[in-house]
């Protein structure tokens, strides 16, 4: 399923309202902790209370073993505005950009092994390796055109999540290719971001080899999770999306085709806002988020930071302190760049909130729940 036009434009004007989103968390060394099939259910994990993070393993992008031979020049697909598509010839990538909201181009350019053809990626992009690449977007994800122009890149690669869109269908007027890609969010759409990325570097049988790799991640993980999760339905935890920008004033619910959906599916929770029937991402009324009721509140690190933590959401909204979540203080937050991914470490994504959803107290500590 593609992602409408209008939902890429609240994702952009959420990204201007949030501002500069906060990077990794720090870590002076990969987490230690159990494998996730180690950890021992709960008998009620819609008791847990306390909030809790969701940390990667470590920040690493794992790259394919063998790097695909390229076939240059390519033909890619590149979407319109208005949802249609044109066909792009790349004569080269030997100097990319790749830039979206959450980093996943990068990311997945990175997983499929051209890694040393990034010149330039947006804000998002702050895997080891990327270090010392230039962030030509900042503030709200705008871009800078100027930047872009200076690295001299052969091909843009970028998904209109970043802006303003015709900033940077210009950059054609001075001769670089530009490939808008479909970039849907969902464990579906990491897949066939693969595809299309390897599309343009002209080696579709490494789009092939990583969007296999991402499906095969993705089941295992969600089959370690299952173990979790309690087998009756009345017993499964009530989760819900909220993006949250205090200082903004902004608050959203997430429902079906948001990407949110997709990851409550996978930790095996039941999605309030999709039983509402709410679609896409709309701003959070204090009747929706009442009559949901959810146990869990998942959210952006950086969201929850704005509001004053727990704390201060309870009191800016009270309707929170009113469900079942806000009176347990049941909130697992994951940092912004991450949990909305969708890009080449989904599987690792899947476990992380796993832990903090089902075994909080070893969720980074590296101890088995009891």
């Amino acid at each position: 399923m593609r992602r409408s036009p209008g939902l890429v434009a609240v994702l952009v004007g959420l990204a201007l309202l949030a501002g500069c989103a906060g990077g990794p968390q720090e870590r002076d060394e990969a987490v230690d902790r159990p494998a996730l099939s180690e950890l021992a259910p709960v008998s009620d994990p819609r008791g847990i209370t306390g909030p809790s993070t969701a940390v990667l393993p470590d920040d690493e992008v794992e790259v394919l073993a063998d790097v695909a031979e390229q076939r240059l020049p390519a033909t890619a697909t590149s979407y319109t505005q208005s949802g249609e598509t044109e066909t792009v010839t790349v004569e080269s990538t030997d100097r990319v950009v790749a830039v979206d909201l959450a980093g996943s181009i990068a990311a997945t350019a990175w997983a499929l092994g051209f890694g040393d053809t990034l010149v330039g990626v947006d804000q998002s992009t702050t895997f080891p390796g990327t270090e010392d690449l230039v962030q030509v977007t900042s503030g709200g994800h705008t871009i800078n055109a100027e930047a872009v122009i200076g690295l001299h890149p052969d091909v843009v690669i970028t998904d209109g999540t970043v802006g303003p869109r015709d900033v940077i269908e210009q950059l054609r007027d001075v001769g670089i290719t530009v490939v808008f890609v479909d970039s849907t969010p969902s464990f579906d759409g990491a897949q066939d971001l693969a595809r299309q990325v390897a599309a343009v570097y002209g080696a579709p049988e490494a789009g092939e080899r990583l969007a296999a790799r991402i499906a095969a991640d993705v089941e295992e993980t969600r089959a370690e999770v299952a173990r979790l999760v309690p087998a009756a339905a009345d017993d499964r935890v009530r989760m819900v999306f909220l993006y949250l920008r205090g200082n903004a004033g902004v608050y959203y619910m997430f429902g079906e085709e948001s990407g949110a959906d997709d990851l409550i599916d996978a930790l095996g929770g039941i999605d309030v806002a999709g039983e509402l029937g709410w679609e896409g991402m709309r701003p959070m009324t204090d009747e929706a988020l009442i009559a949901a009721d959810p146990d869990l509140i998942i959210t952006m690190t950086g969201g929850l930071e704005s509001t004053g933590g727990i704390e201060g959401l309870l009191q800016e909204k009270p309707a929170v302190a009113l469900t079942a979540a806000g009176q347990h203080e049941r909130v697992v937050d994951m940092e912004d760049g991450t949990v909305l991914s969708f890009g080449p470490r989904s599987a690792d994504v899947i476990e992380a909130l796993a832990r903090a959803v089902y075994a909080p107290d070893g969720a980074a500590a590296g101890t088995v729940s009891e």
